[in-house]
């Protein structure tokens, strides 16, 4: 059984990467219940703006945490480091794929996720077991 378990297991080793994974996934979680929202509600897409910047920061405080938690020491740093690489993909990705311009709300995203990303890191490093 416990072969099997070590088969199949995905453990990235690195801080900053691991924190990214999680800050990806979280976001994907935050875009299926803002969808959800979206579906069963009468909201409009236009008004999604501020329930967007805060999937955004909720996802870079999870990298965070997960990235504070595994380098075990300087959690802002991780976690404020994990933020400025996911916010930077979010807008690679959304010049990439909509041709939009670097605006205002792009630098507040940026803000906005490295602030979240290095309180998750602080609160993560406290999480990590000392044995």
């Amino acid at each position: 059984m416990h072969l099997i378990r070590r088969l199949f297991s995905f453990r990235i080793s690195n801080p900053t990467l691991s924190g990214l994974y999680y800050s990806f996934f979280w976001m994907m979680v935050g875009a299926l219940i803002l969808s959800f929202l979206l579906w069963s509600s009468g909201m409009k897409e236009q008004s999604l703006s501020r329930y967007i910047y805060v999937v955004h920061a909720v996802a870079a405080a999870f990298g965070g945490l997960v990235s504070g938690k595994r380098s075990g020491r300087r959690g802002w740093y991780q976690g404020g480091l994990t933020g400025i690489l996911y916010g930077l993909m979010i807008i690679i990705i959304g010049f990439l794929a909509l041709d939009s311009s670097l605006r205002l709300g792009d630098l507040l995203l940026i803000a906005a996720v490295i602030a979240s990303g290095a309180i998750g890191g602080m609160f993560g490093v406290n999480l990590k077991n000392k044995s």
